[in-house]
């Protein structure tokens, strides 16, 4: 058994989905920054229901470092459900969440540390700039979503950030303890508040494998985000509405004294601009109030973040947590 109670404890969770090129050399570099710190620690590996060799290349170093801890899941969960496996099995005094391709350095860890302990609660990694293979375009639209995000929503997630962060214990404890299942990791670390920075880092290409990401689940990370933290949606909607009801009085005012100088005005395309018009109208905010429901319907379900089918090397367990 593990003692973690004679010095601070950083734990580092990381989510490994067709990561099997990876593992090995993220856990290589991962003990060689930790054991460098005057920090106990431990790794968390959490398999998200990969379909490549990712299990046996994490239980292979499992038996071979107790300092790691294997979390297998029952199916793919998705990347925010994974990291909240990860953050509820940890025992840190702090928390490290980063992705399994190497796009994170674990060489910024041990900046993290250091503005933890200057007393941020929360330390994010700022994607300065970006992998090269991603493209000038692709790499503008983050951007832009971020900005875009920042001005609409209630919380103020820092700009051109990850996932990639170091929480303090308390932090990760009040995430932990939301007992919300549609996550967006990013702005619940914003929305929890405390002191926070950002460690301006440029990010490097995959070390190996392609990357997962696609323009489908990046669009339905983009609407967790908006429909989670923003009103801008029904805001808007409740905008047009206004505007569209201003139109038909004036287009009412304009008819009625168009029938009292000209007679009974002639205008069927006109009429059914104005159907149509209020027509989108209608349908546009029903498409916005049916994501708020479907966010609703998810939630009273009550359904498990996620299901764990076995760990490895359970430190929790084993030290009585």
């Amino acid at each position: 058994m593990i003692d973690f109670k004679n010095k601070d404890l950083i734990s580092v969770v990381i989510i490994c989905y067709k990561d099997e090129g990876n593992i090995a050399e993220m856990h290589r570099r991962l003990t060689k920054v930790l054991s460098g710190t005057d920090l106990d620690y431990e790794i968390i590996f959490v398999n998200d229901g990969s379909p490549d060799n990712s299990e046996m290349i994490l239980r292979n170093i499992a038996e071979k470092d107790n300092k790691v801890t294997v979390i297998l899941q029952s199916r793919n969960f998705g990347i925010q459900n994974a990291f909240t496996a990860g953050m509820e099995q940890s025992l840190g005094d702090a928390v490290v969440i980063m992705d399994g391709d190497l796009q994170d350095p674990p060489e910024l860890i041990p900046e993290f540390i250091k503005k933890w302990r200057e007393g941020y609660e929360v330390v994010c990694g700022i994607r300065r700039k970006r992998e090269k293979s991603m493209g000038e375009l692709k790499s503008w639209v983050y951007h832009v979503f971020y900005v875009i995000f920042r001005k609409i929503s209630y919380v103020k997630v820092v700009e051109d950030s990850g996932e990639f962060s170091l929480m303090d214990r308390k932090v990760v404890d009040l995430i932990n303890k939301m007992p919300e299942r549609n996550r967006f990791i990013r702005g619940l670390r914003a929305w929890v508040g405390f002191k926070q920075t950002g460690i301006p880092f440029v990010r490097p290409e995959r070390f190996s494998g392609t990357s997962t990401n696609s323009l489908i689940a990046n669009t339905k990370w983009a609407r967790t985000a908006f429909f989670s933290f923003s009103y801008a949606p029904t805001e808007m909607v409740s905008r047009i509405a206004f505007l569209a009801v201003l139109t038909a009085l004036t287009a009412i005012i304009v008819y009625i004294a168009s029938y009292f100088i000209k007679g009974v005005p002639s205008g069927f395309t006109t009429i059914l601009i104005v159907v149509l018009f209020l027509g989108a109208i209608q349908l546009l905010s029903l498409a916005v109030m049916g994501e708020y429901l479907a966010k609703v319907f998810e939630e009273v379900k009550q359904r498990p973040k996620y299901i764990t089918r076995e760990v490895l090397n359970n430190h929790r367990q084993k030290n009585g947590n």
